[in-house]
């Protein structure tokens, strides 16, 4: 699949659905889970109840793939990166208990039931991440993303889909739960939106692109990084150009009276 400049419908239930159809075979976007597990680990427990947003029939292997992306204004489209098991079943694999998988595609979602039936830690629902009322507020103790925001700031209507989804993560978080954030886009185009909200405290890691060039730095993926409000401060720290993928650890702190929310942005 060709990458191109232009709006998809990555919000619209059709649009995947013939993606997967013309295309059955597993493909992942951003990283393997033996880069992220630490992360995992370091926020997420294994008796957790975790939901991953977006998953698609993303595989992870030690083995090369393809991704082709382009960056505009922080979207980013993507072709698709060949490889073997899927986030969840990673997630099951090594420990952890409770994994609810979503996709706005009946086509990847069926596929997935029928791959894993049988396995009670895996459960796989068609739901879109804009309207997820199905789920109780406070319900989960972790959501993961991994590029489902970034898909949707790059259709239509974008900036009222992110909120969107990003208010319903807040509603179905548990008070100190974690939303994880794995994306392309830099926190000058990212932590506007997410402020926007204003009841996360924000914790910011960057991991190495599989295909980044050696020569550059490489850098510790459990430490976060100092941010001020603006993002302005990872510029100076890392560059420009660089070849990571920015991701947003999200505590979410609720509090009893809704209007006396606070922003709070971890140093």
């Amino acid at each position: 699949m060709s990458s191109s400049t232009g709006l998809h419908s990555y919000g619209e239930p059709a649009y995947w659905d013939q993606r997967y159809r013309e295309d059955p075979s597993p493909f992942d976007w951003y990283q393997k889970y033996k880069a992220l597990a630490p992360l995992f680990h370091l926020y997420i427990r294994p008796s957790h109840h975790i939901l991953l947003v977006g998953c698609g029939n993303s595989r992870n292997q030690d083995a090369d793939g393809i991704l082709a992306t382009i960056a505009i204004n922080g979207c980013i489209e993507l072709t698709h990166l060949l490889s073997l098991s899927s986030l969840g079943e990673d997630l099951v694999s090594d420990g952890y208990l409770d994994v609810v998988n979503i996709d706005i595609s009946s086509v990847v979602v069926e596929a997935m039931q029928k791959k894993f039936e049988g396995k009670a830690e895996l459960k796989y629902i068609k739901m879109d991440v804009r309207d997820m009322s199905v789920f109780e507020s406070g319900s989960f103790d972790a959501v993961i993303d991994k590029g489902t925001l970034d898909s949707l700031m790059c259709g239509q209507n974008a900036h009222l889909n992110a909120i969107k989804m990003l208010e319903e993560v807040g509603r179905i978080l548990k008070n100190n739960g974690v939303y994880i954030l794995i994306t392309y886009g830099e926190p000058s185009y990212r932590l506007h939106l997410l402020k926007e909200l204003q009841f996360w405290t924000i914790n910011l890691h960057i991991i190495d692109r599989v295909e980044k060039n050696p020569e550059q730095r490489t850098w510790e993926l459990t430490k976060p990084l100092p941010l001020i409000k603006d993002g302005t401060s990872i510029t100076a720290l890392i560059g420009s150009n660089v070849e990571v993928h920015y991701i947003y650890d999200e505590t979410l702190r609720r509090q009893a009276d809704s209007n006396a929310r606070t922003e709070e942005i971890s140093l």
